[in-house]
């Protein structure tokens, strides 16, 4: 039998959920007979840490260092036995093995505290009286990133828990650095790693070591893997890939890079390392490789074999995460927001609906790129399949769809899959806040299992939002965040400051815009993040029609990715960062509506010109643009009717009462008789399990069939209008 493949994610990434990018390549072996094992370094280096030996050893190493503590630190090293005493009950109660134990976390006498928990003063404005769990977890969270400080102050200080060593990863345009630090001995935690690292080589015995390196925060860590197997294990191929080689080391030259790796793989991994690893195995010569970096005569050579065409989404299998730790991951609270909470808090299956990107115009992504030009997506029915597999699997229901945006007909086409087959699940997903979204899809999207979606509401500033090419405006992402927001799903903005040419009043605008959409609560959360010209954006391949400068036309010999440019049109943008990010994180919090803008800057910034209303007036607006072509879906059960007399002024007539039953309540509405008995009889043929789904046309058609006049005048008012209430839907 062959040596596996073994698949591994180096530190650090999530510590709730396991990246899935493993996985994935995992169940595509799976559907190719070929063996692979995989793991997740970071979470198991985590553990290592943060376990009573793995602190009494921490603690042990900070005795032996010359340095002169932060008071901060001096307090936690003060502490050394109540932190090695709470450690593994405060792991096992993040991992979900310790319920009881939130109740004695909150009585804040078991922990012990540094400045950390100085944010932690009142949480009742966060979580109210009677939210243990999620208070406990926001303290435990604290009590781990003091250790965080206590690690990067006294022994490692490039620790995080979700990246490591990032600064010398991101924008690495020489790989000079780098190198350097690799030539160092071993941090505290380099050594954890690699000792890991080596018990599982030597227990697997892998021909190939594929390392995925989705962010700048796992490449420092990745060579460190690298090195030590070439080093011990000469002749075990080493492969890297993933979302960091796909944007940042396209144009790779350095031939020092290949000390660590032996091949470096670009886009989809699935058919670049199938045929590696037959490339390896003597089946496929070194011209067959796909997409791969490699290194010939001493120089990197880019091999591309076009003749083999890359899987479509409906071959690459179900992910597959077994051999993951899964009962292991640490669920977190850093921010007191249940929103924001998503991404660090619970276990989440991870899928994609669709490969790439349905709308590939944003003129700030590397739309140019494979990973986001090339747009298929995936069957509704074969995404359900998969889920169930995976829930199977897992024993997990939650589902994190890591699309670049999730197109609104697949997602339709998946809420219905999902409750045909009445499926229980929590999923969430990136968007578009486009005008698709109407409040009736997000009722469906929502009956489904839909908690929270998150997009890019970018600068929002309509002229800069048109120069993005985003295809959306703020009356629009308004609305979309309020029918979203109506129908019980949290909506989540990502936010760019320093688009170019954007200026201060632009800048501050937006910041008004956000502080009105969290004022009138169609927005629950939201993150800024400065703009970065890349190369292969639409603003980096044409600089000139975006009015920037590039600072330097020099292609790195490592990373290149990342553009430094200069905006001579534009605002300083930099200096509004903290400002930016310290009012989000009050409106978040559901504080300082009322603050003038000028308070969150130690500088002086122009008065908004927006309107106070503005968001307001945009949610009052009702919908009234529906396509012709919209199904009617009914999602409910067969209502009870009753004809009644009713009488006024001596005239007495009769309408038939019919009551609507739902989980949250009763809907009762009142008709004439023989338009309710109409719609009686229709409802059974619009119910959602029905294969055979009916357009509005055809609903109006069999309504004047049956003799009846004025379906607009009945349809579109109350009390019918009322209905999707209850679970009659236009989607």
């Amino acid at each position: 039998m062959q040596s596996p493949i073994f698949l591994i994610t180096p530190p650090f990434t999530q510590l709730n959920t396991p990246y899935p990018a493993t996985a994935y390549l995992k169940g595509f072996f799976n559907t190719k007979n070929i063996s692979a094992t995989q793991a997740d370094l970071g979470i198991e280096v985590i553990l290592a840490v943060f376990c009573k030996k793995g602190l009494t050893n921490l603690f042990d190493e900070i005795e032996h260092k010359q340095k002169n503590p932060s008071s901060n630190i001096k307090r936690i090293i003060a502490m050394r036995e109540d932190y090695i005493r709470t450690i593994d009950d405060v792991v096992m109660f993040l991992q979900g093995k310790r319920n009881t134990l939130a109740h004695l976390i909150c009585r804040r006498t078991f922990l012990p505290e540094a400045d950390r928990f100085a944010q932690a003063e009142d949480l009742t404005w966060a979580f109210g009286t009677m939210g243990i769990q999620d208070r406990a977890k926001y303290l435990a969270t604290m009590y781990l990133e003091d250790l965080s400080d206590l690690i990067k102050e006294m022994v490692d200080e490039h620790f995080g828990f979700s990246r490591y060593a990032e600064s010398l990863g991101r924008s690495a345009n020489s790989f000079d650095e780098l190198y350097a630090a690799l030539q160092k001995p071993y941090t505290y935690l380099d050594g954890i790693l690699i000792n890991i690292l080596k018990q599982k080589m030597e227990l697997i015995k892998p021909s190939m070591l594929a390392i995925s390196v989705p962010f700048p925060g796992n490449l420092y860590t990745s060579l460190r893997c690298g090195q030590w197997v070439k080093q011990h294990y000469p002749k075990i191929k080493v492969a890297m890939g993933g979302g960091f080689a796909n944007t940042e080391l396209r144009s790779l030259s350095d031939p020092r890079v290949f000390e660590f790796y032996d091949f470096i793989t670009l886009d989809d991994g699935e058919a670049p390392l199938e045929i590696l690893w037959e490339h390896i195995n003597g089946k496929r010569k070194q011209e067959e490789l796909k997409r791969t970096l490699t290194l010939i005569d001493s120089k990197v050579q880019y091999i591309n074999n076009t003749s083999c065409s890359d899987y479509k989404q409906g071959q690459v299998g179900t992910p597959d995460y077994s051999d993951l730790l899964l009962d292991q991951y640490i669920s977190v609270i850093e921010v007191a927001n249940p929103m924001h909470s998503l991404w660090s808090d619970g276990r989440w299956n991870k899928l994609t609906m669709a490969h790439g990107c349905y709308w590939g115009k944003c003129t700030f992504c590397d739309i140019s790129l494979d990973y986001i030009k090339n747009y298929e997506p995936i069957a509704a029915s074969l995404l359900v399949d998969r889920m169930e597999e995976m829930i199977a699997q897992t024993g997990q229901n939650g589902f994190h769809f890591v699309d670049e945006a999730a197109p609104p007909a697949l997602m339709k086409s998946l809420a219905i899959e999902i409750i045909r087959r009445k499926l229980v699940v929590s999923w969430w997903t990136n968007v578009r806040f486009e005008k698709s979204f109407t409040r009736d899809l997000c009722h469906l999207l929502s009956a489904s299992g839909c908690i929270a979606v998150s997009g890019g509401l970018e600068v929002a500033s309509d002229r800069l939002l048109k120069l993005i090419d985003k295809g959306i405006t703020i009356n629009q992402v308004a609305k979309v965040c309020r029918n979203f927001t109506e129908s019980g799903i949290m909506a989540h903005a990502y936010l760019m400051y320093g688009f170019p040419t954007q200026t201060e009043q632009e800048t501050v605008d937006s910041l008004d815009i956000v502080r009105q959409l969290f004022e009138t609560g169609v927005l629950k959360s939201a993150f800024w993040h400065l703009f970065t010209m890349t190369a292969h954006s639409p603003v980096g391949l044409d600089p000139e029609k975006f009015k920037v400068v590039k600072q330097t036309n020099e292609i790195g010999t490592f990373a290149n990715n990342d553009i430094q440019h200069i905006d001579p049109s534009g605002a300083d943008h930099e200096s509004f960062g903290f400002g930016l990010k310290k009012a989000l994180l009050n409106y978040m919090h559901g504080t300082c509506f009322d603050f003038p803008l000028q308070k969150w800057f130690d500088f002086k910034v122009p008065k908004t010109t927006m309107s106070s209303s503005t968001i307001r007036d945009a949610i009052e607006e009702i919908d009234t643009q529906q396509s012709s072509n919209s199904k009617i879906i009914w999602l409910g059960k067969l209502p009870d009717s009753e004809i009644i007399q009713k009488s006024k002024k001596g005239s007495k007539w009769e309408v038939m009462s019919i009551s609507f039953q739902s989980v949250k309540g009763s809907l009762n509405i009142n008709v004439e008789p023989d338009k309710g008995k109409w719609l009686l009889s229709m409802l059974p043929k619009l119910n959602v399990t029905n294969p055979r789904q009916h357009t509005i046309q055809e609903v109006k058609s069999d309504y004047e069939k049956a003799g009846l006049e004025d379906f607009e005048l009945f349809w579109d008012n109350k009390p019918i209008s009322g209905l999707y209430k209850a679970g009659l839907l236009r989607v």
